[in-house]
């Protein structure tokens, strides 16, 4: 798995993971000895929504049911709409959004690559299960970043409109009960791709077993609303 972040000297310090409805201070979630610099963080940021908004839409045009299609637009437009909100502040900011996405582009290109399925019902599974995931893992680490870590955790919080994903994936079960073993499998290995994505994101490269053992309580979240998102689908963790 190639590595998104350049390594920097570490120091430890205490991490746990922000809730979708929690936008308190940030001492509640302390990313920031092992966070990117803030740079790397709104380029990689934008650039994984502009990719959840690309593989949204190979999926419009492969889904047969009107009423699915228009559901799957929408999900696509709510992500279409965090990256230029995140690509307008980096303009703000008085930066090249193309020069901070472009470091990322192969990486993340060849991480879609990698989720995405040979049927459309995988890949969207794997739109709403590592989009989740990172979601809320680049929410965790927005409040490293202060008054702009806490306008991209507004950005980030703003309604996915993945339901209709849920709902897709509830008639497919029902359809064809092999479906539910073979999506369940499916989900389960688009896990170890994801966490190592966000394993990648932070800094240095090579923890300490002091750090590890910092960060692990954010994974086993991370796990948790994972298997939450399964339960919803029906599907095991």
């Amino acid at each position: 798995m190639v590595k998104w972040f350049w390594q920097r000297q570490d120091t430890g310090r205490k991490l746990q993971l922000r809730s979708r409805e929690d936008l308190g201070d940030a001492t509640r979630v302390d990313f920031e000895e092992l966070a990117p610099d803030i740079d790397t963080f709104l380029g990689q940021a934008a650039y994984l929504q502009l990719g959840y908004f690309e593989t949204l839409s190979e999926l419009i045009a492969l889904t047969p049911e009107l009423s699915d299609k228009e559901s799957l637009s929408r999900a696509a437009g709510a992500a279409l709409t965090k990256h230029e909100e995140l690509v307008a502040l980096i303009r703000e900011r008085g930066d090249d959004p193309t020069a901070l996405m472009l470091p990322f582009r192969e990486p993340l290109d060849a991480f879609r690559r990698e989720t995405h399925g040979v049927r459309p019902q995988e890949t969207m599974l794997s739109v709403h299960i590592t989009a989740g995931m990172l979601d809320d893992f680049y929410l965790a680490l927005s409040a490293s970043y202060a008054d702009t870590g806490r306008r991209v955790a507004r950005i980030l919080q703003a309604d996915d409109d993945r339901d209709a994903i849920v709902d897709i994936m509830a008639r497919t079960i029902a359809s064809e009960p092999e479906w539910k073993s073979l999506l369940a499998l499916w989900g389960r290995r688009l896990v170890g791709d994801t966490l190592l994505i966000a394993r990648a994101a932070l800094r240095p490269v090579t923890l300490r077993v002091a750090d590890e053992a910092k960060v692990e309580p954010v994974f086993t979240e991370l796990m948790a609303a994972h298997s939450r998102r399964m339960d919803a689908m029906g599907l095991a963790a």
